[in-house]
Order: structure tokens, then sequence, then C-alpha cells
């Protein structure tokens, strides 16, 4: 039921104006409609950074159960948005038409507003100077690390083993890079989920001298203890935009553990890789400010102090 779910359109607006019309709703219309509005005032927002938009849709199955038991089935967005339907009639290999950028809003980045920053030389006193919000331009080397290589260094740690990397003063990204084809200096590049990665941090902070972190999505209270404890600081990179991520990073070489494939500790030479403080030195996380300003914007669910 939950494939079935994500299969489907979305069609809520439709929904939206059928109410609006007068036309009586199903009682499972009216659900919908109903957490479509409530998961909305939350301002969650995407990627949590605040916003009208938390959810594009609600969709409400229902099937024959035991009365104790509720299922419910959460789709996220990245995934109920990366699909395409098509049908094979035998006749030959499906033609799929790419969406026509005239459909999308005309958008224009420019880093002007960034402030660019030496990775090579950073210091703790530097990272004070960060607030939640600032846009940073990062140059110069960066490590990477998710899910396999904090295994393998925490066990390392742990053991009193030398690790094969000095994280001292470094940034490290949660990044898994694709391979790359062609002229490439490394495929698609975007960040993984930081969170996967709290259990970590505490760790890899006190012990090994790292002084920040580079992913995507919010970080839990402790890890944004830690970061302050350590006067350390989280950065997010641009989520869903891996390819162009990708053209920041100028160079690159396996460090540590190359078997781990795309796991591996890979030294980035980065260009202007932009990135935003999420979490700063004192802890504050734009996780936890942002949604709340906009549930204040929205004016449906009461803000607390």
């Amino acid at each position: 039921m939950a494939k079935e779910s994500l299969m489907s359109h979305i069609d809520i607006q439709e929904l939206k104006e059928k109410a609006d019309s007068g036309a009586e709703l199903s009682t499972t219309e009216a659900l919908r409609l109903e957490l479509y509005k409530k998961v909305n005032a939350l301002g969650i927002g995407a990627q949590g950074l605040g916003g009208l938009s938390t959810v594009l849709d609600v969709k409400i199955l229902d099937y024959p159960t035991h009365a104790a038991s509720k299922p419910i089935a959460m789709i996220p967005n990245c995934a109920a948005t990366r699909h395409i339907e098509f049908e094979l009639d035998g006749s030959g290999p499906a033609k799929l038409e790419a969406p026509s950028l005239e459909d999308w809003p005309d958008l224009t980045y420019s880093p002007d507003n960034g402030k660019r920053v030496d990775v090579n030389n950073l210091t703790k006193e530097e990272v004070a100077t960060w607030k939640t919000g600032d846009v940073l331009l990062l140059n110069g080397k960066i490590l990477t690390g998710r899910d396999a290589a904090h295994k393998r260094l925490v066990d390392m740690l742990n053991k009193g083993e030398e690790l094969p990397v000095d994280f001292t003063n470094k940034l490290i990204y949660y990044v898994g890079p694709v391979d790359p084809v062609r002229d490439e200096v490394v495929g698609p590049a975007g960040p993984t989920t930081s969170t996967r990665m709290d259990k970590f941090t505490r760790q890899m902070l006190e012990q090994t001298g790292l002084l920040g972190m580079i992913g995507k999505s919010e970080r839990g209270a402790a890890t944004c203890q830690a970061i302050a404890d350590n006067k350390a600081v989280y950065l997010m990179a641009v989520g869903g935009a891996a390819y162009l991520v990708a053209k920041a990073i100028k160079a690159s070489k396996v460090l540590a553990f190359p078997e781990l494939g795309m796991e591996a500790i890979y030294e980035f030479e980065v260009k202007d890789m932009p990135v935003t403080v999420a979490v700063d030195s004192n802890g504050e996380s734009v996780h936890a400010i942002a949604p709340k300003q906009w549930q204040a914007k929205i004016g449906i669910i009461p803000v607390e102090a």
C-alpha cells in the first residue's frame, strides 16, 4: 500500500478546489486535507529550514486490519518525487521527454553574499565568528567520511590505535562520491544525512581535533551540545544538487580505507564550495530556529516563547 501511495499522482490541489467548491468530501478526503494543513502549519519546510511547504500531499489508503493495528507509512519527498511512469508495448524502447525548464521559476544563484574561507588555515577563533545562517564559500582541502568510515575511526580510537588521517582543525564532509566519468574529478558528490553520524560526533570532536562537519539535515540536541562544548561548527551543503556541488571539487584523492569504495576517506580540494552555518560554535541550530519563525508567520499553531 505504501508503494501504491508512492506512485500515485500529487492531487491535493484538486482536492482543495473540490472542498472550496462546497462539494461533500469523504471521510478520507477530509482527513487528507486536515493533515496537509496541520503538517504544513508546523513551518518545518524543505530540509527543515522553515517554509510554507513541508509536505506536498497526504495520501490515505485503508485496508481491513485488526483493531489494534494502526499502520502508517511515511514517504519522504526525496523518494516520492523520484519516479516516472512509462509503458513498454513491445514496439521498442520507451521515449521519455525531459521536463521543460519553462515550468520552473526563473532563479539565479549568486555567491556574492558568501564569505570566502581558507579551510587550510582554519582556527577555532575564526569559527567562533560564524553565526547560524551565514553563507560561506569554502576554499582549500577538506576530508570526507560517512557511516562506514566513522565506524572504523571510532573503533580505532577505542583500541588506542593511530588514525590514518590527521583531523586537527579540519572539516569533514559527510559524502560518498560517485565514481567520475570522462574528465570529471569526481562524480555527483552531494551531502548525506548527518543525523546518522550523531552517535560518533562527540568522540570525533574530542579525540581527533576535528573542527567542523559538512552535511545535510538537522543534528540532534546532544550533538548540538557536543558542538558547543568543543567550539566546533556544523555546515550544510546543498542537498539534492549533488552534480552541482561536485563542480566545486577541483581535485580528489583517497587517503584511507580504499576498500570501502565510495565510503573511503577522500581529500577534496574545493573552490568556492557554498555552505551555510547550520549549528554555530555556541550550539545554536538553524533547524531549531527557522521552523518556529515560520510557525509564527503562518499563524495557525501557537508558538511557545
